[in-house]
């Protein structure tokens, strides 16, 4: 793949000389091997954007437009991920009144993305996700300090959810990655579900984010759909095989398995922020 050697290319410069140039093997391998282990991640813990995302700089696409390329291209591994978790969501027309408060929080984190500088939220991302690693992994003291979800009146439970919504999807369109540790902390501690389910509603959620980022990205981003075209379909299989293996996974240790990726992810990015 011809690779964009100025650090001011535009998404467009990037485009054309991706979709244009001689695809090199060694690239489109880094691409599609990122796709399958990001849609895998994807499904069990979240984060596989810190996998896509870091393949896409390698091959030579500014931060903005990688970014924007890695938020489309994933999207068919979560829409894998809840073909695969779909025996544990729940039935009814509960996950249906969180559609509208996921939208709306995904497109202004977009907005957000495309309008601001991103150096502010940058230096905050990681303390948000480790500040998520650690309510999953003290869910159950916490819990006993705010109160169990069952223990909550019914506007109480429904308030809770819709904000931990709401603060995902907004986080999941500004940046991404992680998105799927914050959901699944945020709703294991408002939501008296086991993890598999807080999981497969967790795969639901995202896929809505992924969808919502993908039409705002492509009438308004730098999208490089040379990139996308080849990480797509990768994350597309990883995300199925994922979410199959979290239904067979024991909670305590699909618990211990997102603490400790989210704490890697959020040490990753403190890291990648200061450096």
């Amino acid at each position: 793949m011809a690779r964009v050697t100025s650090p001011t290319a535009t998404g467009g410069d990037a485009a054309r000389v991706l979709a244009c140039g001689i695809m090199e093997i060694a690239d489109a391998a880094l691409l599609v091997a990122a796709g399958l282990a990001a849609g895998t991640v994807n499904a069990v813990a979240g984060g596989g954007s810190l996998i896509t995302f870091p393949a896409m700089i390698a091959v030579g696409l500014p931060p903005v437009p990688a970014n924007v390329s890695n938020s489309v291209a994933v999207f068919p591994g979560y829409v894998a991920s809840v073909a695969g978790s779909r025996q544990d969501l729940p039935r009814g027309r509960a996950l249906a009144t969180l559609a509208p408060t996921t939208v709306l929080g995904t497109v202004a984190g977009a907005a957000l993305l495309l309008a601001t500088p991103a150096r502010a939220f940058e230096l905050v991302v990681p303390f948000l996700v480790l500040g998520a690693t650690a309510v999953l992994a003290f869910q159950d003291p916490l819990r006993r300090l705010v109160g169990h979800p069952r223990d909550l009146s019914p506007r109480r439970r429904t308030v809770s959810v819709q904000a931990m919504v709401g603060v995902g999807a907004v986080y999941g369109g500004y940046f991404g990655a992680a998105l799927g540790v914050m959901l699944v902390a945020g709703l294991a501690l408002v939501l008296d579900a086991t993890l598999a389910r807080v999981s497969a509603i967790k795969n639901l959620l995202s896929a809505v984010v992924g969808l919502t980022t993908l039409v705002v990205f492509a009438l308004f981003g730098p999208v490089n759909w040379a990139a996308v075209a080849l990480v797509a379909p990768a994350t597309l299989i990883g995300g199925y095989a994922g979410a199959r293996l979290v239904r067979r996974l024991p909670s305590v240790v699909l618990k211990t398995v997102i603490v400790v990726f989210g704490t890697v992810i959020g040490l990753y990015l403190l890291w990648r922020a200061v450096r």
